[in-house]
C-alpha cells in the first residue's frame, strides 16, 4: 500500500512504502537470486585456481608417469650388452661335422668358419656365463642384440602412439577416471604377460600393449588436473608432468638391482601400478566433462558433490553461492552447446598460423625422437656405466622441466626463443663429441664423463622444449581450434617418435654418431621452436570523455584517460 504525504510548501513527493512491503520485497530477491552472468564459471569460483584439493590431486596422477618410464626404459636393465668370450662363447656341438672337418669361432663368438671349405655361417647356439638372465639370453640375441633391441622398442613406442589415441577417444563416452583405471588394471595384466612370454613376437605383443595400457594412464590423468586447475597452475602442473618420469628413471637402477632375471624386473616394476588403483579412491573425476555430459539429475549430484568436497579441502565453503546447482545445470547448458571444433584444415587459417602448424609439429617431433632416444643411448658409453648414467640422464630431465618453468614464468613474452636458443647452443656443444671419440689412449672414466656432459646438456634443452610445447602450445590458436591443434601436434610426434630406437644403431659405427644425429635434430627442432610466438592480445578499457561541468579546474581523478589501442599484429616476427 503506497500511502502519498503531504510536503511543504505544497510540493509533491516520492510515495513511502510501508516496513512491512519492504520486507516482503527483500524476501522475494533473495528467494530469487539474480542468474549467473553468461560466461562465469562456477566450478573455478567455488574451488579456486589452485589449493591442497588440486596438489593433492597433481601428485596422485603424477605418479602414473613412474611406470610409464619403467616400461619405456626398462629395456637398458633387461637387455644389457654381454661381453663376447667371458659371458657367452658360441657352442659348436650342434654342427654335425666329419672326422676331417674342423671348426672356429669368431672373436666376437657370432660366426663360425668351416675351415676345410672355408665357409662361414652364423652361430645357432651359445653357451651363457652370466650372473643376471637377460632377455638377450632368453632369445638368443646376442649377435643381433642392436637391431632387436631396436625392435622390441619400435612396438613399445608404436604402443605410445595408440594408446594416446585410444585415450582420447575413449573420454568422447568414458569419464577420465573411469578411462584411467581401465589402463591402470589392463596395464597390470599386459605387464605380468610381457615378463614371463616365451616366444620373442608375443614379448614385443604384449610389450606394446603395455604401453597402450600407459599411454591411456597418463591421457587421461592429464585431462582430470588440467580440468581442475586453471591459468599459470595449469600451465606449471602440465610442465612438471614429466618431472615424474625423470623420477622413475633415476628409481629404475635402483629397483632393478634387486632382481636377478628379466623377467622378474617386469613384474617389479608392474605390480606398483596397483597402489595407483587405490589412490583413486582420492582422485576426483573431471568435473566439467561430468557436466559436458550429463544425462540426468545424478550427474549433476556427482559433480556437486566433487566440487563442495574441493571446496572444503582448500577451505573455500564460504564461496559457494546459494544458488549453487542451478549455476552448476546453467553451466552444464552451456558445455553441451558448445560449438565442435573447427575442422583440420582451419587450423592452416589465420594470421601466422601456417608458420606455427609447421614449426609446432616438426619442433615437437625433434624434441621426442631426442628425448627418448638419448636416454637409450647411453648404452653405447658402457655397460659398467649404465646406473650413474641413467640416473644423471634422469637429473638433466628435471632440470630441463624446471628451466621451461623458469622461462614461461619470467620470460613469458619470448619463451619460445629461450627454449629455442638453449637447444641451438646445446646441440652444437653436443656434436663436439668428434673431438675425442678417437682420444684411445684417454682414462676411461675420464671419455665417459665428457660423452655425459655433452650428453646431458643437451638432453636439459630437449627436456625443456619439449615440457614447454606440450604445455603452452595451445596458446599459438583461437579457442575453437586448441584441442584439434594439441592433438594433430601430439600425434605427428609420435609417429615419428617410432624411428628413435634405429638410430641407436648408428653406434656401431662410432658412438658419437648417434650422438650427433640426436644432437643435429636438438638444434632443429631449436630453430623451429624460435619460430613460435605467441600472440598478445591486450583489451585496454574505453574511458569516455567527459566535459567538465563548469568552469572550474578539472580534478585528475576525473580527468580523461588516453587509452592506446593494443597492436594486435605485433607477432610477425
Amino acid at each position: 500500500m503506497v500511502n502519498p504525504s503531504p510536503a511543504r510548501g505544497g510540493e509533491s513527493t516520492a510515495p513511502h512504502i510501508l516496513p512491512n512491503e519492504m520486507e516482503h520485497d527483500l524476501d522475494k530477491r533473495m528467494a530469487t537470486p539474480p542468474p549467473a552472468p553468461a560466461g562465469s564459471d562456477v566450478i573455478a569460483d567455488v574451488v579456486g585456481d589452485f589449493g591442497i584439493w588440486q596438489l593433492r590431486t597433481i601428485l596422485i596422477i603424477f605418479l602414473c608417469k613412474i611406470p610409464a618410464a619403467w616400461f619405456m626404459a626398462c629395456i637398458i636393465f633387461t637387455g644389457p650388452e654381454l661381453y663376447p668370450g667371458s659371458e657367452f662363447t658360441c657352442d659348436t656341438s650342434y654342427l654335425t661335422s666329419s672326422s676331417n672337418s674342423s671348426f672356429s669361432v669368431s672373436d666376437n663368438q657370432c660366426y663360425v668358419l668351416d675351415e676345410s671349405t672355408g665357409t662361414s655361417s652364423e652361430c645357432e647356439q651359445f653357451t651363457y656365463v652370466s650372473s643376471f638372465d637377460s632377455l638377450i639370453m632368453q632369445f638368443n640375441l646376442v649377435c643381433l642384440r642392436d637391431i632387436f633391441v631396436a625392435w622390441t622398442q619400435y612396438w613399445h613406442l608404436f604402443g605410445v602412439l595408440v594408446g594416446g589415441v585410444m585415450g582420447t577417444k575413449m573420454m568422447l563416452a568414458i569419464s577420465p577416471r573411469s578411462t584411467y583405471c581401465v589402463g591402470a588394471v589392463a596395464q597390470i595384466l599386459c605387464g605380468v604377460v610381457t615378463g614371463y612370454a616365451r616366444d620373442f613376437s608375443l614379448h614385443c605383443a604384449f610389450r606394446c600393449l603395455s604401453a597402450v595400457c600407459c599411454a591411456i594412464m597418463f591421457t587421461a590423468g592429464q585431462a582430470i588436473f588440467a580440468d581442475i586447475t586453471a591459468g599459470m597452475h595449469r600451465i606449471g602442473a602440465i610442465i612438471l608432468y614429466d618431472t615424474f618420469w625423470s623420477i622413475g628413471v633415476i628409481l629404475l637402477p635402483g629397483l632393478s638391482s634387486f632382481f636377478n632375471s628379466w623377467s622378474l624386473i617386469y613384474v617389479g616394476i608392474t605390480f606398483p601400478t596397483v597402489m595407483l588403483i587405490l589412490l583413486l579412491y582420492w582422485t576426483p573425476d573431471s568435473p566439467r566433462w561430468l557436466l559436458r555430459h550429463a544425462a540426468d539429475r545424478f550427474s549433476i549430484d556427482n559433480v556437486e558433490e566433487i566440487v563442495r568436497e574441493g571446496a572444503a579441502i582448500n577451505d573455500r565453503t564460504f564461496k559457494i553461492p546459494p544458488d549453487f546447482r542451478l549455476q552448476l545445470e546453467q553451466l552444464s547448458e552451456r558445455l553441451k552447446a558448445q560449438p565442435p571444433p573447427a575442422p583440420w584444415t582451419e587450423l592452416w587459417k589465420g594470421k601466422r598460423a601456417k608458420t606455427h602448424m609447421v614449426a609446432a609439429h616438426l619442433a615437437l617431433a625433434f624434441f621426442v625422437i631426442n628425448f627418448m632416444g638419448m636416454l637409450l643411448n647411453i648404452r653405447s658409453f658402457g655397460r659398467d656405466y649404465l646406473v650413474p648414467n641413467t640416473i644423471a640422464m634422469g637429473f638433466s630431465e628435471i632440470i630441463g622441466c624446471f628451466l621451461a618453468l623458469h622461462f614461461t614464468l619470467k620470460h613469458n613474452k619470448w619463451k619460445w626463443q629461450c627454449a629455442g636458443v638453449f637447444n641451438i647452443l646445446a646441440g652444437i656443444l653436443g656434436c663436439m663429441g668428434w673431438i675425442f671419440t678417437n682420444a684411445d689412449s684417454m682414462d676411461a672414466d675420464l671419455k665417459v664423463s665428457l660423452w655425459m656432459i655433452i650428453a646431458t646438456i643437451p638432453k636439459a634443452a630437449v627436456s625443456c622444449a619439449q615440457s614447454m610445447i606440450l604445455a603452452c602450445m595451445n596458446e599459438l590458436m583461437p579457442a575453437n581450434k586448441k584441442q584439434l591443434f594439441v592433438f594433430s601436434v601430439v600425434t605427428w610426434a609420435r609417429v615419428w617418435l617410432l624411428s628413435a630406437p634405429f638410430f641407436n644403431v648408428l653406434r656401431k659405427i662410432d658412438t658419437a654418431m648417434s650422438l650427433t644425429s640426436y644432437c643435429v635434430f636438438s638444434i632443429l627442432g631449436g630453430i623451429c621452436t624460435s619460430l613460435l610466438l605467441t600472440p598478445r592480445i591486450s583489451v585496454s578499457p574505453v574511458v569516455p570523455h567527459l566535459e567538465p561541468s563548469n568552469t572550474k579546474e578539472q580534478s585528475p581523478l576525473n580527468a580523461p584517460v588516453w587509452t592506446v589501442e593494443s597492436d594486435v599484429n605485433n607477432t610477425r616476427l
